[in-house]
């Protein structure tokens, strides 16, 4: 079974329209708590993208002085 690609900048947007869709106060209290589960669970998508793309950087920038550090012994 293969996982949907989330995307991020999507996610934001969603993130956004859920949120003025709560502060609008035309909501009944049980389409809020869908709602903000809803959101709960896009944050917590976000999140994990926000992590996994850290990872990236961070190894790119490790590789990345690996590699200058060598060079530099010239």
């Amino acid at each position: 079974m293969s996982e949907k690609k989330i995307d991020f900048e999507d996610s934001i947007k969603k993130l956004d329209e859920i949120a003025n869709e709560l502060e609008s106060d035309n909501l009944s209290l049980d389409e809020s708590v869908k709602k903000f589960e809803e959101g709960m669970k896009i944050s917590k998508q976000c999140k994990k993208i926000l992590d996994e793309t850290e990872k990236k950087i961070t190894i790119l920038i490790d590789d990345s002085e690996k590699d200058f550090d060598i060079n530099d012994d010239e």
